[in-house]
């Protein structure tokens, strides 16, 4: 009757264990969440236009109005990430600006219109002129969202915005012909107005040889400043699917408790078992054998008891009294009788390095002369008792 009310108490406390257990473990669980990439979704197409200026060799002279011309912006693009996207991307329609060069193989100059600008003298050779060249670009872009880079993915977020940085390809395709090297950066303002498209403001600096414009003057480079405005599609799939993963960290201290209890449970009928089968066979904490010291754990336990503290501190006088050169080795084992073979060796582990810990910390004992080494789940060692395979041992080593 004993037997049996105390493995009715046993299970209890199992049960108990696990729903206490499930308790803490919700109590400091930690929702993650991110997006599974797919390579088929979040693809788009955009178009724009607006205006652009010209900074080139002659900058002050011309007005500033003069100066403008329209821009066309057209691209195609995918985000990979929430935060990264890359596009490829047309741009150009022309250019204006002014121009020295006169009557260059009697064509009126290069990229010259042939219209003065107005009280702007400049040689015996002529006026600075009005210049107007076609040109196009194509270049590829990294965008960063930096919305969702800072503050998440939000599918019903309606701004967002991308700086990017790009380079590509320029061609003059006025006469005469040019061709460039183009590098980009830019700020891409998107206002999400439904699933599918989205309203957008683009504004970009464009950098490429000083000769672009036709003129090689005193600056090291010409450049472009454009805004535009326009529309993008996004194709279907679009947006992420959220994954969402729990991190669960448990209270150790609280848990091996828990387990020290329901173990001592299990403990008591595994006593009851062997004195009705006529073995009974007892133990102490530590046991001294020419120098080697046997820690022993309750089941599933790896935590040190006030008994087992007390005794590791005649295990600490004992390494003190050796010469600083003996090296002791630790070693934990675990109960294959019991348990999966990946309990088992992190059951061996943690009750090796427990030890190790404690003797290093407690009393001083350098971690040098400490070899700790962890064997999993083993067999009866001592007496045909799996009991006393959930066991640390101490030892010097030969």
């Amino acid at each position: 009757m004993k037997k049996y009310l105390l493995s009715a108490m046993a299970a209890v406390a199992v049960v108990g264990a696990s729903a206490q257990e499930a308790v803490l473990a919700e109590e400091y669980t930690e929702t993650v969440t991110s997006v599974a990439p797919d390579f088929r979704s979040n693809w788009f197409i955009s178009a724009g236009g607006g205006a652009q200026i010209l900074f080139g060799d002659h900058d002050r002279q011309p007005k500033f109005g003069d100066r403008i011309s329209p821009a066309l912006d057209i691209a195609i693009g995918k985000w990979f990430s929430p935060s990264i996207g890359v596009r490829l991307m047309y741009s150009g329609l022309s250019a204006k600006g002014a121009t020295q060069t006169w009557n260059t193989e009697g064509k009126g100059g290069i990229y010259n219109t042939g219209k003065p600008v107005p009280g702007k003298f400049t040689n015996a050779y002529g006026y600075l002129c009005e210049q107007k060249f076609n040109f196009l670009t194509l270049h590829a872009d990294v965008m960063f969202d930096l919305t969702n880079m800072f503050g998440g993915y939000n599918a019903n977020r309606v701004y967002g915005i991308a700086p990017y940085i790009g380079v590509g390809w320029g061609h003059v395709y006025s006469r005469p012909h040019k061709d460039a090297v183009v590098g980009n950066l830019g700020l891409y303002n998107m206002f999400h107005v439904s699933k599918a498209f989205d309203i957008n403001l683009d504004i970009r600096a464009s950098f490429t040889n000083d000769d672009f414009d036709g003129e090689t003057g005193g600056r090291s480079f010409d450049a472009l400043l454009g805004v535009t405005a326009g529309v993008t599609y996004r194709f279907a799939p679009r947006g992420w699917k959220s994954r969402v993963m729990k991190e669960v960290v448990y209270d150790n201290d609280a848990v091996n408790a828990l387990r020290r209890q329901v173990a001592d449970l299990i403990a008591a009928n595994e006593k009851l078992e062997r004195e009705k089968a006529g073995k009974v066979v007892e133990h102490n904490t530590v046991v001294n054998a020419n120098g080697t010291y046997l820690i022993y754990f309750p089941l599933n336990v790896s935590s040190l008891s006030n008994a087992d503290r007390a005794q590791l501190e005649q295990v600490a006088d004992m390494i003190k009294g050796t010469p600083s050169s003996t090296v002791f080795s630790v070693v934990g084992y675990a109960d294959k009788a019991t348990g999966t073979p990946e309990i088992n060796e992190t059951l061996s582990r943690e009750r090796a390095q427990a030890v190790r810990e404690y003797l290093v910390k407690e009393f001083n004992i350098p971690a040098e002369r400490l070899d700790v080494k962890w064997n999993g789940g083993v067999g009866n060692m001592f007496f045909d008792d799996p009991s006393l395979s959930r066991v640390v041992i101490i030892a010097p080593k030969k």
